[in-house]
C-alpha cells in the first residue's frame, strides 16, 4: 500500500454525464464522415484571460548549463492585476471575429449578443455562400452567457445554428488547446504596464498564424 493525493478536478461527472460527452463526439464523428464540408462550415468561439505579466512556464525559463554548475535560481512571481480578456471566433481557415471585452465589463448576454452582430457582419464578408445559404454553424460551450433563454432567442432570431457542447466537457473547446496557448505562451515573461497594451501584442502573435496552423486544428 502507498499514500497517494487526489487529484483535483473540475467536476467529478457521474455516469450520465460521461455518456452524454461519449454520444456528443460520436456524432461530430459521423457528421463529420457523411458531409466532408462539415468541419470547413463550423467557427468556434471562446474566451480567455491575456494578462500585462504572466510569468514565464518552467520550460521557458530553463537553461543550458554544464555538469558542474549550479541549478539556477529565479524568484516565483504572480500573474498581474493588469490583464484583457479577449473573445475569438474562428473557422478552418484563420480567424473570423476577436474583441476585446472592455475593462470592468462582465461577459453577459448583452455583450455576448452585442459581439455576436459583428461577428455575423464578418461572416458575411468571408463566408458568403454559407452566409447565403444559411449554412454555417456556430460552436459554443456551455458558459452561462451562450446558455441563456434571451441569447438562444437571439440565435433563434437571427437563424444562427449551433453545435451543441455537452456540460463539463472544456477539453472539446478548440480555442483552449490551440489558439489560446498560442497567444499566452508567446506573451509569457513581458510586462505591459496597461491594458491597452495588450490588445496589440496579442494581435501581433495572431498574425504570425497561417491557415495551415488552423486546417491542422480541425
Amino acid at each position: 500500500m502507498h499514500r497517494a493525493a487526489a487529484k483535483f478536478v473540475p467536476r467529478i461527472l457521474t455516469a450520465d454525464q460521461k455518456q452524454q460527452g461519449v454520444n456528443f463526439c460520436t456524432e461530430l464523428r459521423q457528421l463529420a464522415s457523411d458531409d466532408a464540408t462539415f468541419l470547413c462550415r463550423v467557427i468556434t468561439s471562446d474566451k480567455s484571460w491575456v494578462y500585462g505579466n504572466d510569468p514565464e512556464t518552467k520550460q521557458q525559463s530553463s537553461q543550458w548549463e554544464s555538469s558542474t554548475s549550479l541549478r539556477p535560481k529565479k524568484a516565483r512571481q504572480v500573474r498581474s492585476n493588469v490583464k484583457s480578456m479577449i473573445i475569438t471566433y474562428f473557422d478552418v481557415n484563420g480567424i473570423v471575429h476577436k474583441e476585446f471585452v472592455p475593462t470592468g465589463q462582465t461577459v453577459n448576454y448583452g455583450l455576448y449578443c452585442d459581439v455576436m452582430r459583428p461577428l455575423r457582419e464578418h461572416v458575411r464578408i468571408r463566408l458568403p455562400k454559407l452566409r447565403r445559404e444559411q449554412k454555417w454553424l456556430l460552436h459554443n460551450d456551455k458558459d452561462q452567457s451562450h446558455t441563456s433563454v434571451l441569447t438562444q432567442q437571439f440565435l433563434e432570431k437571427n437563424k444562427m445554428a449551433l453545435i451543441l457542447h455537452p456540460p463539463y466537457f472544456p477539453d472539446l473547446a478548440l480555442c483552449d488547446f490551440f489558439l489560446f496557448p498560442k497567444i499566452i505562451l508567446k506573451l509569457k515573461g513581458r510586462r505591459f504596464d496597461t491594458t491597452e497594451e495588450i490588445p496589440a501584442e496579442s494581435q501581433k502573435v495572431l498574425d504570425t498564424l497561417t491557415e495551415k496552423d488552423f486546417k491542422k486544428t480541425f
